[in-house]
């Protein structure tokens, strides 16, 4: 039932019969009572307009429910699109708001009360408002397209019932205008932003183990020559490494020249990573260092909080926040006086003074990026655009139909006095630790055809990106370049130096090399370890087995290896175990526990990893497939798992050991099998000729339905790293239609 038709219905008070015959496309509904005067002129007004909106959008949808849409106009595109995402997942759409607002624990209760306010410190619907209004008329063209679409999806889909947001207004789409997983503002933590403005003390929090506790969030991007690949062509290898349905697969494109493939994120209407008929790009999470903390020294008069700033005393901005949430039997409310300096809000506290925090906060201009970059035709264009300098928490791998390959590490890189160490919270007394405006893209780190033929980036120092033809460190201050070398970045430079001859194939093979880099260093030391074992040694004779199979590894993952379910559960343990202690020494893990360990430690951690297999799989000779499954049993945000039920094999492993195509587990498990939740989700690889040809791949499927065929149609696919033909062009989608309608048919 639609809600459009029945207020058309009511307020027009014909019968359903004469409604039907005007609109036939639209589904027919039972008359509501009708209304008069002002409000029925209204219903009325607005039920045409959307109609009439809807009727300059053509919606096609291919054989594996990737909706491809056209409009008229940008905006007719945008309001096609954000119909099309409410029906694949309206939950996962309106949740995104909910959070980008500041308005979870409406939904959830008193738990999310501080993730509220850390979002409302920075998201404030009045401070929305103001740029919305003062927005250029073509960008307030989408935002308006963008509500329009969702609240026509609302009308002619009663049964879905949103959790809060009834109605979309255009100035909530700068709430989430930047595009990626979390953005800067989830940098600050939450339980100290508790503790400080919760006036109670908290129960003291572990320390987090390590920073290989979670498959990690990131990506993987390559660009590819004409020079070596064999079609004379760029190629351009887009590898998201997000939570698994994160971002639905679409096309969009209009009669003003938009025509973007790619992934976008749930309620968005740009394409965040993807390419057009000319050029494409690829994010990876990382570039410089662009949030800071400054320890501010506060004093209290008459009431007023004051902090020092040079010779002299500031006022501390006081701003009341009301902060609802949801309890059992109803709604209830706090607020939170917040504390701002001229840098940002207070957060937390340290050793007697306040601690503020500096970010990126421009969602106007960082939509106008998000967008622009969707339409740009060269390279010329695509810098154009990079030039507003808002995609803060991200670097860009390029390619273009004009044989270019381009890299930028980061965008938004405020100017420092490099003499402060920014890794720290810094003395916000000193005028001259403020940030003295942005650093021009041309003097950020970046890479335009270097000679090699190929660029990398897997969230790691741009410093490898292109082998010898990388930037140089002692170019930049330190500040430029935040992220070190992780094992996918040295996988990534082994597959792509020294090849010619890519092919749109070869490049996702090269993307899915099995190869575990993180062990190559330290399964020499495990087996030293042994050897260094008297003869006779009980230890000794019990891991022999288990050290010769090892020995007989090529480290590379596959569903039948034996070696791959030991080798992971051996370094689990040891990052599990000694985490703290590289957390405290300030040493990432995997080289902490290269270099740290006792030997015996490397074997007591084989036999506790031996157990552990045996215990839960009663054998410590598990085949890795065995362990490491996919499975999608509902539609759920946070998925459930069930060894019991259902589920797929997967050859891969986690970015952590190296491996390209990442594969991991993120919440606690409640389980004996490993699921997959982050990790390799939309992944692309796209050749820029005379015409696009491109392959792709969605992890389970389109559709968040398990009622749909689309929701776990792509599934066996995915784990065997088998992509589908990209239905670019209309010719290709006609062969391949499943079914073509406006929105609201």
């Amino acid at each position: 039932m639609s809600r459009l038709n029945s207020l058309l219905a009511a307020a027009c008070a014909v019968p359903l019969s004469v409604a039907a015959a005007a609109a036939p496309a639209v589904p027919v509904l039972t008359a509501m009572p009708a209304k008069d005067g002002k409000e029925a002129r209204a219903a009325r007004a607005e039920a045409a307009r959307l109609r009439a909106l809807a009727q300059r959008v053509t919606i096609a949808r291919d054989k594996w429910g990737i909706p491809h849409v056209d409009g008229k106009t940008d905006a007719d595109a945008v309001f096609g699109l954000l119909y099309a995402q409410a029906e694949d997942d309206f939950h996962r759409v309106e949740l995104n708001f909910i959070n980008a607002m500041g308005r979870l624990a409406e939904v959830k209760g008193e738990a999310e009360l501080y993730r509220d306010l850390r979002m409302k410190l920075f998201v404030r619907p009045e401070g929305l408002k103001t740029q919305y209004a003062a927005s250029p008329a073509w960008l307030k063209k989408l935002m308006n397209a963008w509500a329009d679409g969702l609240n026509y999806y609302l009308q002619t889909h009663p049964d879905v019932q949103p959790q809060l947001i009834t109605r979309f207004e255009p100035w909530m789409a700068l709430s989430f205008s930047e595009g990626s997983i979390g953005g800067d503002i989830e940098s600050v933590d939450l339980k100290e932003l508790e503790r400080f403005y919760g006036k109670r003390a908290l129960v003291p929090v572990a320390a987090a183990g390590s920073d290989l506790d979670h498959e990690p969030s990131g990506s993987n991007g390559f660009a590819i020559a004409p020079a070596i690949s064999k079609s004379g062509h760029a190629l351009l290898m887009i590898n998201p490494h997000t939570s698994f349905y994160f971002r639905p697969e679409v096309q969009v494109s209009s009669a003003q020249g938009l025509n973007a493939y790619g992934a976008v994120t749930w309620g968005q209407f740009f394409v965040y990573q993807g390419f057009n008929d000319r050029l494409g790009w690829m994010h990876t999470s990382g570039g410089g260092d662009v949030i800071d903390e400054y320890l501010e020294t506060v004093t209290e008069r008459d009431g007023k909080f004051f902090y020092r700033y040079g010779s002299e005393e500031r006022v501390l901005k006081a701003v009341a926040i009301r902060l609802p949430y949801k309890t059992a039997t109803g709604m209830a409310e706090k607020t939170v006086t917040a504390y701002f300096s001229h840098r940002g809000p207070v957060v937390r506290g340290l050793d007697g003074k306040w601690v503020s925090v500096r970010l990126m906060n421009e969602p106007l201009k960082a939509l106008q990026q998000s967008w622009l970059r969707t339409k740009a035709r060269n390279y010329a264009e695509f810098y154009k655009a990079m030039e507003l300098r808002t995609n803060s928490s991200n670097n860009t791998v390029y390619a273009d139909a004009d044989g270019n390959i381009a890299y930028f590490h980061g965008n938004f890189i405020p100017v420092r006095d490099p003499r402060f160490d920014y890794r720290k919270p810094v003395d916000g007394s000193d005028p001259a630790t403020d940030w003295q405006g942005l650093h021009a893209v041309k003097d950020t780190i970046q890479l335009f055809n270097p000679k090699n033929g190929w660029i990398q980036n897997t969230n790691s120092t741009p410093f490898t990106a292109a082998g010898a033809y990388s930037p140089k460190a002692s170019d930049y201050p330190a500040y430029m370049a935040a992220q070190p070398e992780n094992a996918r970045g040295i996988h990534a430079v082994r597959v792509l130096e020294n090849r010619k001859d890519f092919t749109l194939e070869s490049l996702i093979a090269a993307a899915y090399d099995t190869q575990l880099t993180a062990f190559e260093p330290l399964l020499p030391r495990l087996f030293a370890a042994w050897e260094e074992l008297p003869d006779g040694d009980g230890l000794k004779a019990g891991l022999s087995p288990q050290i010769h199979a090892l020995r007989r590894w090529d480290m590379r993952y596959a569903l039948e290896s034996v070696q791959t379910s030991l080798a992971v559960f051996w370094l689990q343990d040891l990052a599990k175990i000694f985490g703290p202690a590289a957390k405290a020494k300030q040493m990432p893990v995997l080289d902490y526990i290269a270099t740290q360990l006792a030997p015996q430690e490397r074997l007591f951690a084989l036999a506790r990893a031996s157990a552990k297999l045996k215990e839960d799989f009663g054998s410590w000779q598990t085949p890795w497939g065995e362990i490491n499954r996919f499975q999608r049993l509902t539609g759920d945000v946070v998925q459930p798992f069930d060894d019991s039920k259902p589920s797929i094999p997967v050859p891969y492993a986690s970015g952590n050991w190296g491996a390209l195509a990442a594969y991991g587990m993120t919440s606690a498990p409640g389980t004996k099998r490993i699921y997959g939740e982050r990790g390799n989700s939309f992944v692309a690889a796209v050749e820029f000729g005379k015409r696009v040809r491109a392959k792709s791949i969605l992890a389970g499927g389109q559709s968040g339905d398990p009622a749909s065929p689309h929701f776990m149609d792509q599934a066996e696919m995915y784990a065997r790293g088998e992509f589908k033909d990209v239905l670019f062009y209309k010719e290709d989608l006609e062969r391949n239609l499943e079914r073509r309608y406006h929105p609201g048919e």
